[in-house]
């Protein structure tokens, strides 16, 4: 591998992240009695240096990338992102020790929204706006966002390398760079369009601009200890819900379908149709349940709470308006199922995604088939294209491993002392990039107390699961071959 390369563009990213404290040091500037200015600017220095370095120092040449450079890139740039962006929080103090900082800068790259703070409120506006800016970031991609600086070849291969090859065939429109152009186009658009619609609710401006950050990024961070249930505003709630359903949809067809005005590539997708068609499943289910057991008065306050919870964890963003470790087994067992499968490919949120499921659930359902009739041909098809063996096969590979990886860390949960609900959960929760579970990492509750070997193991699946396990492997294969 050329690791002259490799550098010039991790360096690159740095740039980026650099920029973004520099604009968080900002803002800090102009709040009164800010006290993140300094730790905010003087990482943004830091950063900015090792940015430089290779950018200034280090020919990049003519030399077009290959897969496993492009891997490298994206690994190398998520990896570096994290440990730089825990720079301000540890320079700022308070609870940010060595791993809650690096713990709370993972979790908003990887848009997970698993905190340890107890005391969300007490963080200066400045330092707010760093750890939601993370997360912005990291919905969209880090490579795909500064992929945007580069063309031809470069761009398709870091493209390609960071959006997974479910997200690229889900869209058959394009080709893999223009997609990415796309989808960050959508990501602002949604993101502008979230934050005027929060502030004619009556949210503050910072605060309108933060939660639309986070709700397009499905990352659930929130700028009040007890979430959006802390505004009491049901205009926002339902916001706030859309934002997030738009979220976990495929960028690619959000583009085509609102900005391009052809909605027929909406209505065409049966992906999106499964998807919010399971999401009304979901919140008919857990309204019930919610009204059967008396946990709430009204058919309307049911399914206020049900709707918002249901597409929060859906998304994998995690905002909460309810304690769900109060609600009934049922609902729990919904929840537990929505943040497992997730939105579609070409979103910001994470999990299996439905778009492997279908694969999956039509691949099984071709087995039984030529099972019952080996002389027959029976085609695997989705939105409209038919789906090649290798496809199918690549859903079973990445719906195996993905269990398999919960099952591994929520056992290494369980035998570092979390009980067997929490255990599990936060393993589902971390490697979906959902945040919340339920028992002691419940929608109200934190990651604070987890024991320090907990955090490492969990940063450690959020980042497999951000990254969708493949670049991992792919990265430590190569490692094994030079």
């Amino acid at each position: 591998m050329n690791w002259k390369i490799i550098t010039w563009f991790v360096g690159i990213s740095l740039l980026l992240v650099a920029t973004l404290m520099a604009v968080s040091g900002i803002i800090a500037c102009f709040t009164p009695g800010d006290e993140s200015r300094i730790p905010l600017l003087f990482s943004a220095f830091l950063t900015g240096i090792v940015g430089f370095y290779p950018v200034i120092f280090v020919r990049k040449g003519h030399h077009n990338l290959s897969f496993r450079e492009g891997n490298t890139i994206v690994v190398g740039a998520w990896t570096l992102a994290c440990l730089f962006g825990m720079l301000p929080f540890l320079f700022y103090g308070r609870e940010f020790t060595l791993i809650n900082a690096l713990f709370e800068s993972v979790s908003g790259f990887t848009t997970t929204g698993a905190s340890i703070l107890n005391n969300i409120e007490g963080l200066p506006n400045g330092l707010q706006f760093w750890r939601i800016s993370t997360a912005w970031v990291g919905g969209v991609g880090i490579v795909t966002l500064f992929s945007m600086i580069t063309q031809g070849a470069d761009k398709s291969t870091l493209s390609g390398a960071e959006i997974s090859n479910v997200a690229r065939s889900s869209f058959a429109v394009g080709q893999t760079n223009s997609f990415a152009n796309r989808m960050l186009i959508t990501y602002i658009a949604l993101t502008l369009v979230t934050f005027i619609a929060l502030k004619l609710t009556g949210m503050g401006w910072f605060d309108a601009i933060t939660n639309a950050m986070s709700a397009c990024s499905t990352c659930g961070f929130c700028t009040r200890n007890t979430s959006i249930a802390f505004y009491a505003n049901p205009a926002a709630e339902v916001v706030l819900t859309f934002a997030m359903l738009a979220a976990g949809l495929h960028f690619g067809i959000l583009f085509l379908a609102l900005l391009r005005g052809r909605p027929k590539y909406f209505l065409k997708s049966e992906t999106i149709k499964v998807f919010l068609s399971l999401v009304v499943l979901a919140i008919a289910v857990v309204t019930a349940d919610l009204l059967i057991g008396g946990h709430y008065p009204s058919f309307g306050s049911a399914l206020r709470d049900a709707a918002f919870q249901v597409a929060s964890i859906s998304t994998t963003t995690g905002f909460a308006t309810q304690d769900t470790t109060l609600w009934p087994p049922l609902s729990m067992a919904v929840l537990i199922i929505c943040s497992l499968i997730c939105g579609c490919s070409g979103s910001t949120s994470g999990g299996i995604k439905i778009d492997r499921a279908i694969l999956a659930a039509k691949g099984i359902r071709q087995k039984v088939a030529l099972t019952v009739s080996p002389n027959a041909v029976h085609y695997v098809r989705v939105d409209g294209s038919l789906r090649a063996d290798e496809q199918v096969s690549d859903a079973y590979g990445y719906i195996f491993c993905y269990l398999l990886i919960v099952v591994v860390f929520a056992a290494v949960n369980i035998a570092f002392g979390l009980d067997f609900t929490t255990g599990v959960t936060a393993s589902v929760a971390c490697i979906g990039n959902v945040g919340p579970g339920f028992g002691e990492v419940g929608s109200m509750a934190n990651y604070a107390a987890f024991p320090v070997v907990l955090k490492a193991t969990g940063m450690l699946e959020m980042l497999i699961g951000r990254l969708e396990i493949f670049p991992i492997l792919y990265l430590f294969r190569s490692m094994r071959t030079i």
